[in-house]
């Protein structure tokens, strides 16, 4: 009896050692905290964004509120290597020796969608709320990919660049409704920096009583 009162105690004191040794699980965050934990990322590692992760942000991103439900905007998912080192191919004689140039072209550059292995393109009608539809819209993909422990970025330079003779065969091909126009690119993939937070004007905030 004694025996078996030893052996009981042991396995009690094990199992409570193995608990306090073992990390509780992390509290997933709330909206509000990853709103504040979120950041653009422009280091990306070379992994590949799984098909299921970026689905998963598309359909995060057309949940998204819009003026009338019209739902007047178009996703476009790239992950080709290939079509990405093309695209950036036909881009930099056009910002060689400029100031987006001098910005973008560091050393470590690789691709024009700030190195990132997959880019979502997102469209809309020219209506008069497009570009609060499509900015929600843009938020609702950003946190979602937060949630699912990847980076993004949202990049305007490549709109100009898409629009141009040199980057039309590259707008065409992703097939977007007729009438409408490109808004911005969202750079996605697992981030391979974690910058700080920069400082946010809080006087922009005031209560009109």
């Amino acid at each position: 009896m004694k025996q078996v009162l030893i052996t009981v105690i042991l396995c009690a004191t094990s199992l409570v050692a193995l608990r306090i040794a073992m990390p509780e699980k992390e509290k997933p965050q709330t909206v509000i905290e990853a709103i504040h934990a979120r950041r653009s990322i422009r280091k990306y590692k070379d992994t590949r964004v799984e098909k299921e992760k970026l689905e998963q942000v598309a359909l995060a991103g057309i949940a998204a509120p819009n003026a009338m439900n019209r739902q007047a905007w178009a996703i476009r998912i790239v992950g080709s290597q290939e079509w990405i080192k093309r695209c950036t191919d036909a881009f930099l004689p056009t910002i060689k020796g400029t100031p987006m140039g001098d910005h973008l072209l560091t050393p470590d550059f690789k691709n024009m969608f700030r190195n990132a292995p997959a880019v979502i393109f997102v469209a809309a009608e020219p209506t008069m709320f497009a570009g609060v539809d499509c900015g929600i819209l843009a938020q609702n993909m950003m946190l979602a990919a937060h949630e699912l422990g990847l980076g993004t970025c949202c990049l305007g330079s490549p709109v100009p660049f898409m629009n141009s003779k040199e980057g039309a065969p590259f707008l065409a091909s992703l097939g977007l409704p007729e009438g409408y126009a490109l808004q911005f690119a969202i750079a996605i993939g697992y981030a391979d920096e974690a910058p700080e937070a920069k400082p946010r004007d809080t006087s922009k905030i005031v209560f009109v009583e």
